[in-house]
């Protein structure tokens, strides 16, 4: 059966997956980057995990609010935990100096995973698509996700507003 559904996945998705691991894969060393740059990424997975709800359930308006549930929870528990330590600003250069981290791969293979995963649960049961329990978990875990990814852009807009200084390893 597992066979059967990876030949089964379209070529994109492979694409995607490739992409999206290269861009992770990226994240685990330190570079420097623009604010519009590091805001992409966060902004790219949120709404790749906003589709996920969106395309995924016909109960939208639980999805939706339950995702913006799992989005703040995830912000607030743990969004400290989230944060980019060791990153810096510079004014002069208008660039974040931000060092390597496994954090940003692990939260783009799980969100893309929990997304493959519902695909082909819900391409097998079509009927979980208005499962109010499914709809519930999955999109907490999709805002959930989104919520975690927001948590470290908003932590390196911190850098800025302290003038720079450097979050705490």
């Amino acid at each position: 059966m597992i066979l059967t559904i990876l030949e089964h996945t379209p070529v994109w998705v492979w694409a995607l997956f490739c992409a999206l691991l290269a861009l992770g894969i990226a994240q685990t060393r330190t570079r420097q980057v623009s604010a519009a740059r590091a805001t992409i990424l966060p902004i790219l997975m949120i709404a790749l995990s906003l589709s996920g709800v969106l395309s995924a359930f016909s109960l939208v308006a639980l999805a939706c609010v339950t995702w913006v549930v799992g989005f703040f929870v995830s912000l607030e528990l743990v969004g400290e935990v989230m944060a980019v330590r060791g990153a810096s600003w510079s004014p002069q250069e208008r660039h974040f100096r931000v060092p390597g981290s496994f954090v940003p791969l692990t939260l783009i293979l799980g969100l893309f995973v929990t997304k493959y995963v519902a695909g082909v649960v819900l391409a097998i049961n079509p009927s979980l698509a208005a499962n109010i329990l499914a709809v519930i978990v999955l999109s907490l875990v999709y805002g959930a996700f989104a919520g975690l990814f927001w948590a470290r852009a908003r932590s390196l807009r911190s850098v800025i507003r302290s003038g720079g200084a450097v979050l705490p390893a």
